[in-house]
Parts: structure tokens; C-alpha cells; sequence
């Protein structure tokens, strides 16, 4: 694949698709760190468990904004050598990639706050495109296998990330205790590989992949083009596709469970189950961390293996029967985490919760991507990401409320909420979503 596309589209080899999709690899290696550990950041800098929702709003705060105007942006990006999405990976690539060095150095609550604004931004700007670059490359028929090679990536680099801490003291004899006062060794190191990883794994995609050129595409003399950006936003909300509308709901529904075991899960495993503290008792704390991260690497090593048998559901089930069950699975992982005595049977729960994410990553973009334009494939992209990002911008401004006044910042019970979140999306799915375009 030396050349550009040509403006026709033909069928993709396994190693063309391999290329296209490799760069998520880096991206949710990257993305795995932070969302397994900035919580357990949060509280070795001192933060209670019901102030750690409000810390999160920087992650879906800048996805409202930042994928929307990327998405924009990218459609009406060409670049000679890097094409449309790639110049996005790339910037976005060398931005995240130096902020990972600089989170796990965060010397204060806000100060690691402010980063991950900063961080979760960049990240955006290389995510965003990526989900269009599939659309944009593959045909209908191979579309579910490319949003399928993205969730294999996407739960391998999980897979490795969970593990990684943990990796690092097994084979490497790297201490467990804190080095600048806050963070664990460990976990500092894991943050500084994360970010060669994402660099490396973003360029392999930007330099090994093509492009169609725009005339395959888009017209960028068209009128629609020269329409401001604010207008285009607003005038593709009010004509979402009917497809759009029905997932877009059950993603309000699916990924609040998500936010809770991200914001709760690992914490929880370390203070109710391994009975540590990140203040008194670090060192436990920090192995109840290590448990949580490496039965979430199990989780998206199910991600990984799952994702190879979708196309093969997909084909016996329907696309949408497939998410619908997935979810179900999932869900009931989640609530079973809240009965585990025995830590190792978390291996179990999150097993179920991988089934579910391989196909939260690609399942709803594979029934969406054919009924959006191909012209407007990259804002569409990001205006869907508002489904995922709103219900945790709720999550993150009264769920703390909830913690301290409900659930007397029970954790764990927190998680269990999730899984019925997740079980309620299965359910509305199964009713609401249609698979051809009526």
C-alpha cells in the first residue's frame, strides 16, 4: 500500500485493516493507564472518595467539545502526504504521549486535575478520527470487521496496561513505594512507558495506512463545506439520522455503568477488599490496586479474544441481538462484583464485563456507520460521542452527592448500580434499534 487510494473503493487484506486500526493500540494502552489509576492518583494526593466524580469531569468535558470541532475539522482536512484523519493522530499522538510522562508527576489534587484536562483533550484529538478513518476506508460489508480489529487492539493494549504495575515489580523488582511523596514507583513507570507505547503505536498507523484523496469522498468546494462551524454542529444535530437517535440512548445508558466502574472499581477492590488506605497503609492499598488492574486485564483480554467470534455472532444473531446480549453479560459481571468475598473471583465478574466492552466498541458504530453521509462521517462520529459524554458529565457533577448521602461512599455498590445501568441499555436495545433504515 504505497499509494493513495484510488477514488473507488475495494476490499481491504487483514495486514491494510491491521495498519489502519494498529494506532488504537497506543491510544487505549495510554487510555487504559489513566483510567485504571487516576482515581487510586486522586487519593494518594488526598481526595475522598465523593470528591473523585467531580475530578473526572475533565474527561467528558473536553470530549463535548474537542471531538465534535476535530470531527469537523477532519472532514475538511487534505493534506498530501498525511491525508485527512492522520494529521490528528499525529498531533493528538505527540501531545498525549508527553502529558503521560507529566500526570504521574502531578504534585497536587488540581494540579493532576488540570492535566488531565489537558491530557484527556489530546487524546480526543487523536481518538476521535479514528472511529471515521474505518468508515472512511472500508465498505459495508467490512465495516464490523474493522470496528472488530479496533476492539481486538483496544483489549489487547487493556490487557497489557492493567498488568503492566504489576509486571514492572514481578520481573523488574521496581519498588511499590511512593517516589515524589505521591505515586508508587510502579505506577509512575508504567505511566512513562505508556507514553512511548502510544507515540510509537499512532505513527506506525500514520506512516503504514493510506487514505482516499477527497474527490472519493467529499467536494471541498461544495457550499455545505464553507458552512461555520457552530452551524454545521447545530444544523447535523437537528438532522440526525433516526439510527442515531435510538443508539444514541442506549449509550446514555450504557456508559454511566462504564464511569462508575472506572471511577470506583479499583479503589474499591483496594479499601473493601484488600482493607487498605492510601494514606495509612499504602503498601496494601497498592496491592488491591495491582489485583483490580490485573482482573481488568483479564477483562480486556476476554475483550480481545471476544472480539474475533463478533463478526461470526453478528452473522447467526443480527448485529443489534448481539450488543443486546453483550450487555446483558456484562451487567450481571458488574452486579456480581458487590457478592465477591474471594478476590480471585473477580477474575470471573470481569470476564463477563470484557464480553460486553468488545461490543460497546464496535457494535454501535458498526450500526450506525451506514445510515450517516459519508461527507459528514467525522462530526457525526464526534456528535455521537455526546452520548457518552453527557450521561458522565451527570455522573461526574451529582453522583459524588449520591456517594456521601446514599451509599455512605460504599464503592463497590457503586459498581453493582453500573451493572444495572448496563442491563437496562441490553433491554432498551433489544426494543428500539433496527438494523435497516426505516
Amino acid at each position: 500500500m504505497n499509494t493513495a487510494y484510488t477514488g473507488t473503493k475495494v476490499k481491504l487484506s487483514f495486514w491494510q485493516i491491521w495498519n489502519m486500526c494498529f494506532g488504537f493500540f497506543g491510544i487505549q494502552f495510554g487510555w487504559s493507564l489513566q483510567m485504571g489509576n487516576m482515581s487510586a492518583i486522586y487519593e494518594f494526593l488526598g481526595a475522598t472518595p465523593e470528591q473523585i466524580p467531580g475530578l473526572w469531569l475533565a474527561a467528558p468535558m473536553t470530549g463535548l467539545l474537542v471531538q465534535p470541532i476535530v470531527g469537523y475539522l477532519s472532514d475538511r482536512t487534505w493534506h498530501p502526504k498525511l491525508g485527512r484523519r492522520r494529521p490528528f493522530f499525529l498531533i493528538g499522538a505527540i501531545l498525549s504521549s508527553a502529558l503521560l510522562f507529566v500526570m504521574p508527576n502531578a504534585s497536587s489534587i488540581w494540579m493532576a486535575a488540570g492535566v488531565l484536562w489537558i491530557l484527556d483533550s489530546s487524546i480526543n484529538v487523536t481518538m476521535e478520527p479514528f472511529r471515521a478513518f474505518v468508515a472512511d476506508n472500508l465498505e459495508e460489508d467490512q465495516r464490523s470487521y474493522g470496528f472488530a480489529m479496533q476492539s481486538m487492539f483496544i483489549g489487547l493494549a487493556s490487557f497489557i496496561a492493567g498488568y503492566l504495575p504489576q509486571i514492572l515489580v514481578n520481573w523488574f523488582q521496581v519498588s511499590r513505594e511512593k517516589t515524589n511523596g505521591s505515586i508508587p514507583q510502579n505506577i509512575l513507570m508504567s505511566f512513562y512507558i505508556g507514553g512511548a507505547v502510544f507515540l510509537v503505536s499512532v505513527l506506525y498507523t500514520v506512516f503504514r495506512s493510506k487514505e482516499y484523496p477527497p474527490s472519493a469522498t467529499i467536494s471541498n468546494d461544495s457550499e455545505e463545506n464553507k458552512t461555520s462551524i457552530v452551524n454545521e454542529i447545530y444544523q447535523s444535530l437537528v438532522s440526525m439520522p433516526i439510527q442515531m437517535k435510538r443508539l444514541a440512548l442506549v449509550n446514555f445508558l450504557t456508559w454511566p455503568g462504564l464511569f462508575l466502574m472506572w471511577f470506583y472499581y479499583s479503589t474499591g477492590v483496594a479499601s473493601q477488599l484488600f482493607h487498605g488506605d492510601p494514606i495509612t497503609n499504602s503498601n496494601l492499598y497498592t496491592m488491591g490496586l495491582e489485583h483490580a488492574n490485573t482482573t481488568s486485564a483479564i477483562l480486556n483480554l476476554v475483550t480481545f479474544g471476544f472480539s474475533f467470534t463478533l463478526p461470526f455472532l453478528v452473522g447467526k444473531l443480527g448485529k443489534k441481538m448481539t450488543h443486546t446480549a453483550c450487555l446483558l453479560i456484562g451487567g450481571l459481571g458488574l452486579i456480581s462484583v458487590y457478592y465477591v468475598q474471594q478476590p480471585n473471583l473477580l477474575y470471573i465478574s470481569m470476564g463477563l464485563v470484557g464480553i460486553a466492552w468488545a461490543s460497546i466498541l464496535s457494535m454501535p458504530y458498526s450500526m450506525l456507520s451506514g445510515f450517516i453521509p459519508a461527507q459528514k462521517m467525522g462530526i457525526y462520529m464526534g456528535i455521537f460521542n455526546f452520548f457518552i459524554v453527557l450521561p458522565e458529565i451527570i455522573a461526574s457533577i451529582f453522583f459524588g452527592k449520591i456517594m456521601s448521602t446514599f451509599l455512605h461512599n460504599d464503592r463497590l455498590m457503586a459498581v453493582q448500580i453500573g451493572g444495572f445501568l448496563l442491563i437496562l441499555a441490553g433491554v432498551v436495545c433489544a426494543i428500539i434499534i433496527k438494523e435497516d433504515k426505516k
